[in-house]
């Protein structure tokens, strides 16, 4: 069985989001699995991104985090609360992000989890940069062999989150999350769970809900992630532009997901057919 990590963040324990996040854990260990939880409300997490972050900064007349924190990570000097959590990550088969949508993104605490803990050589800055290969991202990375999945209650109606919804689709909305933080550093991520009109929710529709969520819980090591294209997979120029003839079917954002026809991505070596 895997070993499967929930980073969850909503001030409530009787909210919506809280109770996604136990049936998770409750349904994951029955099928056999090994759950922890990174509950970022009940832990008190530390959100703000700041000096104090460094217990033997290299230079203490200005504060350049990037630099400080790269420094930390390579001399193992980081604080003891972010690294417990890249521990966590480094144990995890599976990564889920459970939270509500606010203001179109996550709550501030799990951002602020984001910043610190996907430091500098562990969420970025990962690789060899060059003209041919400008990092281990989008595709690579530390946390590559992972697979993550956002749950997230939303307070709208589905199709204001639709391709013509007035909220721009979720796909969209989820982008910076999805593709800018969980496939940057390498994990492959399955499509979100999504439950809408979450604040008007009857047992009934609970129910319903549970049900939906525990079988995409069961098919989280089967189903098939989100096609994003690797960076270092040859769809991509030297200055990380989609090679032309790419992406002609789709627009926006979608150009980026390897569609029917496209060639097959290399990575690592070996040859990865995406799509049939």
């Amino acid at each position: 069985m895997s070993n499967i990590l929930i980073i969850h963040a909503h001030p409530e324990p009787q909210s919506l989001t809280s109770a996604l996040k136990d049936l998770a854990a409750a349904h994951l260990r029955a099928d056999g699995h090994e759950v922890k939880v990174s509950d970022l409300y009940a832990m008190n997490w530390k959100a703000v991104a700041d000096a104090n972050d460094f217990s033997a900064p290299q230079d203490t007349e200005r504060l350049k985090y990037i630099r400080e924190s790269k420094r930390a990570f390579k001399a193992g000097t980081q604080t003891s609360d972010i690294r417990a959590e890249q521990d966590k990550l480094l144990w995890a088969d599976a990564v889920l992000f459970s939270f509500p949508l606010w203001w179109y993104g996550m709550p501030a605490i799990m951002k602020g989890w984001f910043d610190r803990v996907f430091a500098n050589g562990f969420g970025y800055g990962v690789g060899e940069h060059g003209p041919e290969r400008w990092g281990d991202r989008y595709g690579e990375g530390t946390l590559a062999g992972r697979r993550a999945m956002v749950i997230v209650p939303i307070g709208g109606h589905g199709p204001h989150y639709s391709d013509r919804g007035v909220n721009g689709s979720l796909e969209d909305v989820l982008w910076p999350i999805q593709h800018g933080m969980l496939f940057y550093p390498g994990m492959e991520v399955m499509e979100p769970f999504a439950v809408y009109g979450s604040d008007r929710l009857d047992p009934d529709g609970w129910r319903g809900v549970a049900e939906k969520f525990k079988d995409r819980l069961s098919g989280l090591f089967t189903d098939a992630p989100i096609p994003y294209r690797t960076q270092n997979g040859g769809h991509y120029d030297r200055d990380r532009r989609l090679k032309p003839g790419l992406g002609h079917q789709e627009r926006g954002t979608r150009i980026h997901l390897v569609q029917p026809g496209d060639p097959e991505e290399v990575l690592g070596g070996r040859v990865r057919r995406l799509v049939s």
